[in-house]
């Protein structure tokens, strides 16, 4: 039988070196600082979606999602936008008016519609963030009064929503430039806000141009969908691209929803359907949309998701079934969950082709 030796005292210094380096191990990876960076797992509702760049991801969108009721011709959603977010909308698209020196959300004009302060709105978005902390969301904002960026930035600050607000390392971007989904969530910078006019990079980073960034289609489309560009500040083969895709019909001389055809313009398929227009600009510009605008996006049971989750490459299958259309004649809320202004109530459908006086002197005319 073999015996070894070895000198105690080399064996307890060993041991005390051994102990040492254990000790010194657990003491750097204890360390909050050396602990690795969380990395999402989930990133709007899949996996797969986590490493993908934002610039090579479909989302649908809520035109005017501020815009919210029934029986209305300056509405153009049936629910908040609360609702709007918990059904899969990625992108809240508003239009911003100075009303008195205040930030509101009007359509054509706060006398018409006024949904209220961009400030409530934008509280709504924060509290449903922070609720949702693996979902990526971008805000479009149409600077109809050509307000200066630092006007939206002061709201923003006064809701929190420019901490998680993500701010691109130069004012325009390729599509091939954009961080992953998982990249923004796991920085917490969660919120990508485009402005089509005024944005201003050196002032206020985080609002971002939307035209040297993204280009569009037309809007206010009667007829048909095409694919051909339609606004636009940058170089078209390279930048992300949105598609306007909400039928409009000519009440009295001017575009409002085609209700009539609603189901079928948010189709997966068909004539004029979502899916037709999605496979015609992937047919010319040999990619996918970025962004899909529509009016009441709960028309067609969830298939204006269907169409990105294709899209996507995912699978669309809600935990929880998406809102139904509401019947004429019901009440709503406004986008943030209040109530509709006294203005806004007074323009219902029926009165408003009832009654039209026009205005020569004006030039104008009035609905009531």
């Amino acid at each position: 039988m073999l015996a070894f030796s070895f000198p105690r005292a080399r064996v307890a210094l060993s041991a005390f070196a051994l102990l040492s380096s254990f000790s010194f191990i657990d003491f750097v990876y204890a360390s909050p600082t050396e602990l690795p960076v969380r990395r999402a797992t989930t990133c709007n509702g899949s996996p797969d979606l986590c490493d993908r760049s934002f610039g090579n991801v479909t989302f649908v969108g809520a035109h005017d999602s501020y815009a919210v009721g029934v029986n209305n011709l300056f509405t153009n959603q049936d629910y908040n936008i609360t609702q709007q977010l918990n059904d899969g909308i990625r992108m809240l698209q508003m239009q911003a008016h100075n009303s008195s020196g205040v930030i509101h959300l009007c359509h054509t004009s706060c006398s018409y519609y006024d949904a209220g302060t961009l400030e409530t709105y934008l509280t709504t978005v924060k509290t449903w963030l922070d609720a949702n902390p693996n979902e990526v969301l971008s805000l479009l904002i149409v600077n109809s009064d050509d307000l200066a960026p630092t006007n939206y930035d002061t709201v923003f600050k006064s809701v929190g929503l420019d901490t998680v607000s993500y701010s691109p390392s130069s004012a325009s971007l390729l599509e091939s430039d954009w961080p992953t989904l998982g990249t923004l969530i796991d920085s917490g910078t969660r919120l990508v806000t485009f402005m089509d006019y005024e944005a201003d990079f050196t002032s206020v980073p985080y609002i971002i141009d939307e035209f040297t960034n993204i280009w569009e289609t037309a809007y206010d489309v009667t007829t048909s969908f095409d694919c051909s560009v339609n606004r636009s500040n940058s170089v078209t083969s390279t930048s992300m691209y949105l598609i306007n895709h909400f039928l409009d019909t000519l009440v009295l001389g001017q575009p409002t929803p085609d209700m009539s055809e609603l189901n079928q313009t948010n189709a997966v398929s068909g004539t004029n359907s979502l899916g037709e227009q999605f496979d015609l600009c992937v047919s010319q510009q040999g990619r996918n949309p970025n962004f899909m605008l529509v009016d009441f996006y709960e028309y067609g049971g969830g298939s204006v998701f269907e169409v990105a989750a294709t899209a996507n490459g995912v699978t669309y299958a809600p935990a929880t079934p998406i809102a139904t259309p509401l019947p004429q004649g019901s009440t709503t809320t406004s986008s943030s969950g209040s109530s509709p202004t006294a203005a806004s109530l007074s323009f219902s459908w029926w009165s408003s082709v009832g009654v039209v006086i026009f205005s020569a002197a004006l030039g104008a005319f009035y609905i009531f």
